[in-house]
């Protein structure tokens, strides 16, 4: 039986992997989960200098799941090399650094000093609601992602994952965006004052979906549950939405995905991988339990044996 999954000539031993901003580096975790079993470790967001995140409180529960406003609290790439890199190498998973910048000098800048680095693959996070410059606001232009994209992948020694926000009109057109195409007038334009034989290709993967924007209000203190007002919503409430996103983008672009938004157990990724995703991440559910990566990797083989699967390809996007 093979679990096995290719994502950009990166192969992952299963398509488990965690979401960003949920399991730090895999530190704070490594006394209840084996590293060594994950498909990969997706790192919390990094920039090329220390963000200090949004004031707090900046965590506040929800019916079914959280919403967050961290805004990318993160120790800087220096520490990051240093201290984080080290620590992931002595586990047999791959490494997925998330990269987080507030303009596209930042992103440039922090992808070329990872390019010398022992890590797999690169996730660009231009999809964060809760940061006032960059991230969203080039996740909702596909303008915006598509030279985000090419920038950083001039520069990238590794395999460029572009992270998807929900919050827009259509998630297809900034799938495609980033894949090298798109539909709309401006990105046709971009293409067609670009020297086409010097055109690289642009993203290698993408990952959805990232939170979607919420608000919660507290009703005793009579304000926001969090000092940004709006925050991320995460957690299973989102998880039909994510699946059918997820769908569209597999039927919109080639690239490989790697769905994510409410997985908190096997069925959920399994929903994901027949949905079109090529591999998974797991958030939210940490929290709640810190073992679900283990325990979903194990209900997948489960599912598997069950069914007579001899390979997890049969599965992805067999739903159509």
């Amino acid at each position: 039986m093979n679990m096995s999954v290719n994502i950009a000539g990166v192969e992952l031993k299963n398509p488990v992997m965690t979401a960003s901003g949920t399991f730090g580096s895999g530190m704070e975790y490594g006394e209840y989960v084996d590293l060594n079993k994950l498909g990969a470790v997706v790192t919390k967001g990094v920039a090329t200098v220390p963000w200090p995140g949004n004031p707090t409180p900046r965590i506040a529960e929800t019916y079914g799941g959280m919403i967050n406003a961290v805004g990318l609290q993160n120790p800087g790439l220096d520490t990051f090399i240093k201290r984080d890199i080290p620590f992931l190498k002595q586990y047999d998973t791959k490494i997925i650094v998330n990269v987080c910048g507030k303009s596209k000098e930042d992103y440039v800048e922090a992808v070329e000093r990872l390019a010398e680095q022992p890590v797999d693959m690169l996730e660009i996070n231009i999809s964060c609601p809760n940061v006032k410059e960059g991230g969203i606001a080039f996740g909702q232009n596909p303008n915006s992602a598509m030279e985000i994209t090419q920038a950083v992948k001039k520069v990238a020694k590794q395999p460029v994952i572009m992270k998807l926000s929900p919050n827009v009109t259509d998630i297809t057109e900034m799938a495609r965006a980033v894949e090298a195409g798109g539909a709309d007038a401006d990105i046709e334009k971009f293409f067609d004052n670009v020297n086409q034989d010097k055109l690289m290709k642009l993203a290698d993967a993408v990952s959805l979906i990232n939170t979607l924007t919420g608000m919660k209000i507290d009703i005793n203190r009579r304000t926001f549950a969090v000092a940004n007002k709006t925050g991320g919503l995460s957690g299973p409430a989102i998880k039909p939405v994510a699946v059918r996103m997820v769908y569209q983008v597999a039927n919109a672009i080639k690239l490989p995905i790697i769905g994510m938004g409410g997985i908190a157990n096997a069925d959920d990724a399994l929903e994901f991988i027949m949905a079109g995703a090529t591999a998974v991440s797991i958030g939210t559910a940490n929290f709640n339990d810190p073992y679900t990566t283990v325990k979903v990797i194990d209900g997948i083989k489960d599912y598997m044996l069950k069914y007579g699967i001899e390979d997890i390809a049969e599965l992805t996007g067999c739903v159509k």
